[in-house]
């Protein structure tokens, strides 16, 4: 689920359909969240818990539109001027004055911590590994996902981030539901790490409430700290064998005169 905060953007996409779980995250982010479809689970609760939200089956073609370059479903497309004229139609608020779920620094830090993260690995299933690589040029994550290497749909341009956080968190079958969706237990306190600058810390990330903040904390018990620059959130399975490893280190080639 990508979050978006005062940016213009001309293509959106693919917008998928809603699931559950997704509102959580939308909730504590006052966001109007935007899907095309949605499960069962996800119709009843953004009823029940009054969620602002655009569904795109419901909207014309000009304001969610199928590409060619891709395949269905992976090929809905929106912007941010279609989202924000269906929302003012609604009658949305599109001003939100909730704070940050992430407490970003505006200066630039280094975690005081013996964990090199170079090379990052979660793996969701044998068939869908992401994966990070530290670049300390840019101090950016560079990322792949199933063996390729993640691109700008519109420009080509690498995905990259300045932060990661891992949070592991039991999945499990939704019992009675034919089509095997799933559900996750995150309301509670899970486990995980914070990256960033090639170094990761243990963290926390309570949530006490579907629509409460998640806080995430280092392992004494005070909220993290997080450096300026986009962030990727990846809840994973439980049994997730995650590595965090220091890389392959550099060739160092010297000449020596006697």
């Amino acid at each position: 689920m990508a979050l978006f905060k005062g940016v213009n953007l001309d293509k959106i996409g693919p917008v998928r359909s809603s699931r559950h779980y997704f509102l959580d995250y939308a909730l504590e982010n006052d966001a109007i969240y935007v899907h095309y479809g949605w499960s069962p689970q996800a119709k009843s609760d953004i009823t029940s818990l009054a969620v602002n939200n655009i569904n795109g089956i419901n909207e014309s073609s000009t304001s969610f539109w199928r590409t060619k370059d891709k395949y269905a479903p992976h090929n809905v497309a929106t912007s941010t001027e279609k989202i924000l004229n269906i929302a003012t139609r609604k009658g949305y608020s599109t001003t939100s004055k909730k704070e940050s779920v992430l407490n970003y620094v505006a200066e630039e830090f280094n975690l005081e911590s013996d964990i090199q993260a170079t090379k990052i690995t979660i793996p969701y299933s044998d068939s869908n590994v992401v994966e990070y690589e530290y670049d300390s040029t840019t101090k950016r994550y560079t990322r792949y996902s199933r063996d390729k290497k993640q691109v700008d749909w519109t420009t080509g341009e690498t995905v990259t981030t300045k932060n990661i956080i891992i949070v592991k968190c039991n999945n499990y079958k939704i019992s009675g539901d034919t089509a095997g969706r799933q559900t996750i237990d995150n309301v509670k306190a899970l486990k995980g790490y914070y990256i960033t600058n090639g170094k990761a810390i243990e963290i926390t990330a309570e949530k006490s409430t579907r629509t409460s903040q998640t806080v995430y904390k280092d392992l004494e018990g005070n909220e993290i700290e997080v450096n300026d620059g986009n962030t990727f959130i990846q809840i994973c399975p439980l049994e997730s064998k995650v590595q965090i490893e220091p890389g392959k280190p550099q060739t160092v080639v010297t000449n020596e005169v006697n």
